[in-house]
């Protein structure tokens, strides 16, 4: 499509050019804002400068918005969750310093890896989740998985003859989260090929993982000791680590209801 240039345009034709540029040129943003835009500017005496940095800086936050949507579906999250929303009051072995901190997304950066531990009710998926949506909105691409679900993908990948590929597709992204480690015990077969995705990523790209088990009851989920091992070293090699303990805000949050109702 040919976009006419004309000039002398009365406001009702240099409208339409407008919105039929924004059309051709796909400015969504510039092409909404752009007629109350114009109004406001004309009442604020803008200059022509001021007015055009205006809508185009509108456009790039929109676009930037719409990316880090993009990211933040592409993730796979279960539901949604927010550092700005985590309970601190509630669980005072976490340090707000410290997760504010990683939200800043430095350690993705430097490929480290986090390893949130603690029992059910403590906040470890809030805070994965929480953290790898923080990357997504950074730019970052960020892939979470259920460990259990990730080793049944990785198993058929193998018997499809698809591991490869698979260990790759989980090798490119920067962030990939791993939710509820430790709740079940894998055999030698699902450990090795996890043992391979974490290879992969070693030292290039970071692993965030949630368990229930402390380190030393790793063995119970991997049982082979010399495996286990590697894991764990894979894992805690330059990690940040943050212990969430044992004692559950959602059980007392619901007791709390209760005694509130009762």
């Amino acid at each position: 499509m040919t976009v006419q240039r004309h000039r002398g345009l009365n406001e009702q034709a240099a409208d339409a050019a407008v919105d039929t540029a924004c059309r051709v040129l796909r400015l969504p943003t510039i092409r909404a804002q752009f007629p109350a835009a114009a109004d406001a500017a004309d009442r604020e005496q803008m200059t022509y400068r001021g007015f055009l940095a205006e809508l185009l800086m509108a456009e790039c936050e929109e676009r930037d918005r719409r990316r880090s949507e993009r990211r933040i579906r592409a993730a796979g999250f279960p539901r949604q969750k927010w550092v700005k929303d985590f309970d601190f009051d509630a669980n005072p072995n976490i340090e707000p310093a410290v997760v504010h901190g990683l939200a800043t997304c430095e350690w993705i950066r430097k490929g480290q890896p986090l390893c949130l531990i603690g029992d059910s009710g403590t906040g470890k998926s809030h805070l994965l989740i929480a953290l790898g949506t923080e990357a997504a909105m950074a730019g970052f691409r960020v892939r979470y998985v259920l460990a259990a679900k990730l080793v049944n993908e990785l198993v058929e990948a193998a018997d499809d003859k698809q591991l490869t590929k698979t260990i790759a597709r989980y090798g490119r992204v920067d962030l990939l989260c791993i939710d509820e480690l430790g709740y079940m015990e894998l055999d030698r077969r699902g450990a090795e090929l996890l043992f391979q995705v974490l290879t992969e990523r070693e030292e290039k790209n970071s692993v965030a993982i949630a368990s229930n088990e402390s380190f030393g009851g790793w063995t119970k989920t991997f049982t082979d000791p010399r495996l286990c091992a590697a894991i764990v070293d894979r894992l805690t090699f330059g990690s940040n680590i943050i212990e969430t303990g044992t004692d559950s805000y959602r059980l007392a949050q619901t007791r709390a209801q209760h005694g509130n109702t009762g």
